[in-house]
């Protein structure tokens, strides 16, 4: 590893730091959604700026100049003696629509947060190792609501409820791959989960002779897990050759504690009514997932990808509110389905005349059905997605940018219509190990 890797790695290490403690004091969000109010929060979308501006695909990539955390077979794509690292930054930019009582209301937030920092590197010929964290899912919410009605408030006089929450979920991820008779690739990957979720409630009576109610909950969430995957890459020209992949996550336990709490506030003084901790282990999942995808690829100028993704959280209990959070009425667990496609091209590489040219554009479309329902109503995600990789220096060294344009949910049933944009900023890092130098 020469000088300038461990410069590089050394400032990325305290920017991530610095980022870290940052996202722990205030009021930072990982995501703001209303939709965050159920389960776990909204699941990130995995992958680096790479596999993020090609629409989300990535199971059957096979790419020497990115890592590809999708498939942990995926890996063995790498050169030999090779080092690389991915470091990304994502910023999300929301607004909120929704028809209520014949009215519309409108409002929007903006959050900012580390979507990776993943290391690859070569075990013994023909295997590669990986190692990274990401986020798996955020909690991001603050809404109110005021109530005047005297058939249902009585003689309290009126009442402002609030709910807040926030929080992330994190995957530490492990993971290691070996190809087998040059087209065969196989890995496996461990995922140890972990993460806090407070989500909290208050009710503010108007009257000032009655007492504040204040509740919520502290989820603290622990798992382990696993995921399998492979390639198999089939040569059908000099310069073309078509991977289909395939990936298998296990659904696990989630362990970890739940603390609900409840007590009233007047003019200062705070009674507790209830704190009780209960043990999620035997309570709580994590669905399970299975992804399958085709890529076709035209040497190093072109590739396009097919991916899907179906994941079931209908037997998690993940719509069990006793254990993740207040407010949950209306939705329920249910099955989760992606459907990706993304292209990317290099007009050349090699050319020392222009350096447009040399970088790779990347284009995708995708669309995504959540894991639980609102009264019974699918809440669907669409969108396109755009980006491009500027090559930095030597090697495979750049810096990835992405921009993507979609919406979630919709205006019908009561529901929230959310249209996004979220731009993704990845660096990918590259270098040579054990090269022996010529000269001394």
């Amino acid at each position: 590893m020469t000088k300038s890797t461990l410069r590089i790695l050394f400032i990325f290490a305290l920017l991530c730091s610095g980022l870290s403690s940052g996202a722990q004091t205030g009021n930072a969000y990982g995501a703001y959604s209303p939709y965050t109010v159920f389960g776990i929060g909204d699941l990130a979308s995995r992958g680096t700026a790479f596999n993020k501006s090609m629409g989300g695909v990535g199971i059957a990539a096979r790419n020497r100049r990115f890592i590809n955390c999708m498939n942990p077979a995926a890996i063995t794509a790498m050169d030999s003696c090779s080092f690389m690292l991915d470091f990304g930054l994502t910023e999300n930019n929301k607004i909120f629509d929704q028809n209520l009582d014949g009215m519309k209301y409108r409002s929007g937030n903006n959050t900012f947060n580390i979507s990776d920092f993943i290391f690859a590197f070569p075990i013994y010929k023909s295997s590669s190792f990986m190692v990274g964290i990401s986020p798996f899912s955020d909690v991001g919410y603050d809404y109110s609501s005021f109530e005047s009605d005297k058939n249902i408030i009585g003689v309290t006089n009126n009442v402002n409820r609030t709910y807040y929450g926030e929080g992330s979920v994190y995957q530490l991820f492990a993971a290691a791959g070996a190809t087998f008779w040059k087209r065969l690739s196989v890995g496996a990957e461990l995922i140890y989960y972990f993460g806090t979720l407070d989500k909290a409630f208050k009710m503010d009576y108007e009257d000032a002779s009655l007492r504040d109610i204040y509740a919520g909950s502290t989820v603290l969430v622990r798992a382990l897990t696993g995921k399998l995957g492979l390639q198999y890459e089939q040569n059908l020209g000099k310069s073309m050759s078509l991977t289909v992949g395939a990936t298998y996550r296990f659904g696990t336990r989630m362990k970890g504690l739940t603390t609900q709490y409840e007590y009233a506030e007047l003019s200062s003084i705070r009674d507790t009514v209830s704190n009780i901790v209960l043990n999620n282990r035997d309570a709580l999942r994590m669905g399970d997932e299975l992804g399958v995808g085709i890529a076709l690829k035209g040497g190093e100028r072109w590739s396009v990808e097919l991916d899907y993704l179906r994941s079931d959280w209908r037997n998690t209990n993940i719509d069990n509110g006793r254990y993740l959070g207040y407010n949950t009425d209306g939705f329920s667990a249910a099955v989760s389905q992606s459907f990706r496609a993304g292209f990317e091209i290099v007009p050349n590489r090699n050319d020392i005349r222009y350096y447009m040219r040399k970088c790779a554009y990347r284009a995708g479309v995708y669309y995504d059905q959540a894991y639980y329902r609102f009264n019974g109503n699918r809440v669907d995600s669409y969108g396109i997605t755009l980006g491009m990789t500027f090559p930095v220096y030597r090697l495979y060294n750049g810096i990835s940018v992405g921009i993507d344009l979609g919406q979630k949910g919709s205006m019908r049933n009561n529901m929230v219509r959310e249209m996004y944009m979220t731009f993704n900023v990845g660096f990918n890092i590259h270098d040579i190990w054990f090269q022996k130098q010529r000269y001394e």
